[in-house]
């Protein structure tokens, strides 16, 4: 394990069981060093909160009162997480170092008055209400800060929040700028020209998609009802934890009602729940209180969610990045996972698509509460097989078991505790 200069993060690390540091914490920390400007295009669960965090702390300066660095999020649950990761690694600090968190659903004046007596040594928020604190209210202060990090940037720096991530900024360009997210889409290219001189790009997962255990099952509605389909789908399979994601809030609630009515152990999970409720929503979700979620693409991205087996799509995402963060919430833990989408004929060229993003699609139909093989969508699809027809028929007639293996289930259970460890005891009880 590296030993970092600040003897009380590695007393940290040991007490949360952190043994080995991962490949993006490995690349920031040593370029770090170097004092380089990072766009760094890493998923999910690879470790990159703790990267730049590690960095950020054994390069403060405990004896400044200015404000040292930045980080935003585009949401309350994911800056909420980083502000957990944080204080676990300076839970044992001999001197108190500031973490503030601004978010929406604070008490302004409270934060008001909070930043006119002193500055944090380090503030973690969402845009909006760190905008308001230094532009508004003129609170705080954000001109000495060593660093800049944009966690999520391709959500952070969305339609929404773009002119004040510029704003925020422009008044940081002294800063080192980090910039963190699954991918980066064009519509980054401009904000990263204007404040990232010569910065390195760290990729750390190279053909990713494909080398992730997941399968990829597509199933026509034939124009049925999906919510027919739905019912089908999870008759044939048994989650240990299954995420439904739907595109918008009403078709989550109808999906929830749905799945209630059959009885199913389901909960909902969109933005517009109050976030105190969603905070409680996902200790639940990570303690395996329910089996399926629905869900809008708040679940897509940066939370971290223990044990999920399976995805289905129940609406296909209108932007395909999304289907790969969706699909990247499976497969995790060293086990295997399914992502299962219901598609109709207009999703023709979306697929086309999906498939030169190097997803390798399953065609399957459900019959008799069995996930089985279907026609190829499409005739000039590539098979790397030439089954025959009889081949295909002897296929068709195999009847796999709609139970899980057997130990599937403790198996899962085993792999999730080790997860839990490795994210620090994030949803303590």
């Amino acid at each position: 394990m590296k030993k970092f200069r600040k003897k009380y993060l590695n007393q940290a690390l040991e007490k949360i069981n952190f043994k080995e540091l991962t490949e993006v914490q490995e690349k920031v920390y040593e370029l770090d060093k170097q004092n380089r400007n990072l766009i760094v295009e890493a998923k999910t669960g690879s470790g990159k909160t703790h990267a730049y965090l590690l960095s950020i702390l054994d390069n403060l300066d405990e004896f400044s009162n200015d404000c040292q660095a930045i980080i935003l999020a585009p949401t309350r649950e994911l800056a909420n997480q980083i502000n957990k990761f944080l204080r676990e690694l300076t839970a044992v600090s001999p001197k108190e170092i500031k973490v503030d968190l601004i978010t929406g659903g604070i008490d302004r004046d409270q934060a008001v008055n909070k930043l006119t007596s002193r500055q944090p040594d380090i503030l973690i928020g969402t845009p909006g209400r760190i905008h308001d604190l230094v532009f508004k209210e003129n609170a705080l202060k954000i001109h000495k800060v060593k660093y800049f990090i944009i966690d999520e940037a391709d959500m952070t720096i969305g339609n929404d929040f773009i002119e004040v991530v510029n704003n925020l900024a422009s008044i940081a360009q002294t800063a080192k700028f980090m910039v963190f997210s699954a991918t980066i889409p064009e519509h980054l290219q401009p904000f990263l020209g204007k404040y990232l001189k010569n910065p390195v790009v760290i990729n750390v997962h190279p053909s990713e998609i494909s080398n992730l255990n997941i399968d990829h099952y597509f199933i026509k509605s034939r124009e049925r009802n999906k919510l027919d389909v739905l019912k089908e789908i999870t008759e044939a399979i048994n989650p240990y934890l299954a995420i439904i994601f739907c595109n918008t809030k009403e078709s989550v609630e109808e999906v929830n009602q749905f799945l209630l009515q059959k009885q199913e152990n389901v909960m909902m999970f969109h933005g517009t729940i109050p976030y105190r409720k969603r905070k409680q929503l996902i200790k639940r979700i990570n303690n395996l209180e329910f089996q399926y979620i629905v869900a809008t693409d708040i679940l897509a991205r940066g939370i971290d969610i223990i044990g999920v087996s399976h995805i289905i799509n129940y609406d296909l995402p209108r932007d395909i990045e999304f289907y790969i963060h969706r699909s990247g919430r499976t497969g995790r833990v060293d086990m295997d996972g399914k992502c299962i989408s219901i598609y109709d004929f207009k999703d023709n060229q979306y697929l086309d698509k999906l498939e030169t993003k190097g997803i390798n699609a399953s065609y399957k139909d459900i019959k008799d509460s069995q996930i089985v093989d279907a026609n190829v969508r499409d005739k000039r699809n590539k098979r790397k097989i030439n089954e025959t027809k009889i081949d295909r028929l002897a296929k068709s007639k195999v009847r796999k078991s709609k139970k899980v293996k057997p130990g599937y289930k403790k198996k899962y259970k085993q792999k999730i505790e080790i997860e839990k460890k490795k994210l620090h005891r994030l949803m303590k009880k």
